[in-house]
């Protein structure tokens, strides 16, 4: 079967980064990356979501946290030097990033906004993040996503 390559892979490959595009089947009842990292058979530690909020003072930023946790808000306004933030209503994804719910990659948005990723990545070889489609992923080491990318590391997860 050959996978079609996102906007994200052509990112990677234009930076010449190693990853492997993974599809998996998708359920449209249920975009969880739970769910995800079921299908792909991986645990859910090395399964991340990416989540678009918007700051009071600073405007749009990205998270990208383990998939079974839940993001402190307090502490992601903190790190992105905001007072409040709060996540973009779900019908304005589209807009802002170019992506879509269950298909929302930390790459390749329409525009580079500041973005953090959960320090917990760096605990493993690779992770796996949404390759921009819904049904493919892209398996990668985190730490490209730091320096390449300058998506910061920082703890992220709810306490």
């Amino acid at each position: 079967m050959k996978i079609e390559k996102t906007n994200a892979a052509r990112l990677l490959d234009k930076e010449k980064i190693a990853y492997t595009l993974i599809p998996y089947q998708v359920d449209e009842s249920d975009l969880s990356a739970i769910h995800v990292a079921e299908q792909l058979g991986e645990p859910i530690e090395q399964v991340f979501k990416t989540l678009v909020l918007k700051g009071d003072k600073n405007g749009y930023f990205v998270c990208i946290i383990p998939g079974a946790e839940e993001l402190n808000l307090k502490t992601a306004a903190k790190i992105s030097g905001n007072k409040s933030c709060d996540m973009i209503p779900m019908k304005e994804l589209l807009n802002i990033t170019g992506y879509i719910r269950g298909a929302c990659s930390p790459i390749g948005m329409k525009k580079i906004f500041p973005s953090f990723i959960d320090e917990s990545a760096k605990n493993y070889p690779f992770i796996y993040i949404s390759a921009g489609k819904r049904g493919l992923q892209i398996q990668i080491d985190p730490t490209h996503l730091t320096t390449t990318f300058n998506i910061k590391s920082v703890n992220l997860a709810l306490e």
